[in-house]
């Protein structure tokens, strides 16, 4: 881990990450995309065995209820009851943030409105390459549930065996997904995308994956709506010399267990950044040696980081200085990991830089709204003028037209 100033080049370039498209990747996965749009489950079998290594037959594509039964064979005996704890924190922190549908109404007879629904189906992905992202389904699947999704269909990638993993049946199960499929990469983005005959076609896809999984979110969006494309995982710390360099090399070792993952700490103290680059092995991240918090502070906006620990004495300070961040940590006993696991608002966060438009997933996900709009004819005549005159700037006379008609 190298120390860097705050003025460094080298920061530029974070600042300015993003998703850097590959045209080799880009053109491989539209052929991916546009085999399964016209050859559905005969071109999932076909890229199944090629990537996974695994022949299924149509049928088997779907997980059996046997064999999700099975499942709880496989699990240690108290999974379900820390299951359950974790559950209820998910639920109180979502239960907080559903809209509601609202109406005004003026003395003029002018009723203006939003209505709020659920999206009908809802396609969840949930790698398994590196490691089973056990996590990511109660972290997707119950925003989705308290939006009141009519209908969750779950995909994963088979393992060698051609089993997905038992601990993300349990959890898919005992959250009452309605249907699972042993089928991942761009293959299985374009089947919730476009719907096969044995996969439904969905309204929405969500949950990280690799970059071909990405792609493939970005190639389809517009054919139905994803959450965001998330790209590898990142943590920025901002510390000082109050802060417990202990926790610090903890939580950066512990983001460096990601390859490709990005973890850099940001301080005015060249005591700590010392201490903490004699601890650290590797280049997946660096320290950032600023003069002052304030520095720190502008830092951390500017590179718009997924998770932003705050390790300074008072953190709730700093907080209120923060503009672009998934998920801000404050304090020593808030490491990134109590967000990634049990906290209870969603792991799904904005990587790249995308924290400066986009929020970590949450209820509003799952809901759409209708606007309404109900005029008087006492309201209706008096909008006339203003009517008219946009009207006749734009040169659309039948609009006004439509208008006049009602008196």
């Amino acid at each position: 881990m190298k120390i860097i100033r705050f003025s460094s080049k080298k920061l530029e370039k974070v600042y300015n990450r993003g998703y850097i498209k590959s045209k080799r990747i880009e053109e491989r996965v539209s052929s991916i995309i546009e085999d399964v749009r016209l050859f559905g489950d005969e071109a999932l079998i076909k890229y199944t065995k090629k990537f996974d290594g695994i022949k299924l037959s149509p049928k088997q594509l779907k997980v059996s209820e046997i064999e999700i039964s099975g499942a709880y064979q496989n699990i240690s005996p108290n999974f379900v009851a820390t299951l359950k704890i974790i559950i209820e924190n998910v639920n109180r922190f979502y239960r907080k943030t559903i809209k509601k549908s609202w109406r005004i109404k003026d003395t003029d007879g002018v009723m203006l409105g939003e209505n709020y629904t659920p999206l009908d189906k809802v396609g969840i992905y949930i790698p398994a390459g590196t490691a089973p992202l056990v996590s990511t389904v109660y972290m997707t699947v119950l925003p989705a549930k308290i939006a009141g999704v009519k209908k969750i269909v779950l995909i994963s990638p088979p393992d060698k065996h051609g089993f997905i993993n038992p601990h993300i049946l349990v959890v898919a199960n005992l959250l009452k997904v309605d249907e699972i499929y042993r089928v991942g990469g761009a293959q299985g983005i374009a089947a919730l995308a476009y719907g096969t005959k044995t996969i439904p076609r969905v309204d929405k896809i969500v949950g990280p994956g690799n970059i071909y999984v990405s792609e493939a979110k970005r190639q389809v969006f517009g054919i139905v709506d994803i959450d965001m494309i998330a790209g590898p995982t990142e943590l920025v710390i901002i510390a000082n010399r109050y802060s417990d360099p202990k926790f610090i090399i903890a939580d950066l070792k512990a983001q460096a267990e990601h390859a490709k993952g990005l973890a850099i700490l940001i301080t005015n103290s060249k005591g700590l950044a010392k201490e903490v680059k004699s601890q650290m092995d590797g280049d997946n991240g660096f320290i950032v040696l600023t003069k002052n918090l304030r520095q720190a502070i502008e830092v951390a906006n500017k590179i718009a980081p997924e998770h932003l620990e705050i390790l300074v004495k008072n953190p709730q300070k700093i907080t209120r200085e923060i503009k672009n961040a998934g998920a801000i940590f404050l304090g020593p006993y808030s490491p990134a990991a109590v967000g990634d696991y049990v906290a209870g608002p969603s792991h799904v966060l904005p990587t790249q830089g995308t924290a400066r438009f986009f929020s970590g997933l949450s209820v509003c996900d799952f809901m759409k709204s209708n606007h309404i709009i109900s005029y008087s004819k006492k309201a209706l005549e008096k909008i006339k003028e203003p009517l008219e005159k946009i009207a006749g700037i734009e040169g659309l006379s039948k609009h006004l037209d439509s208008v006049k008609a009602r008196f």
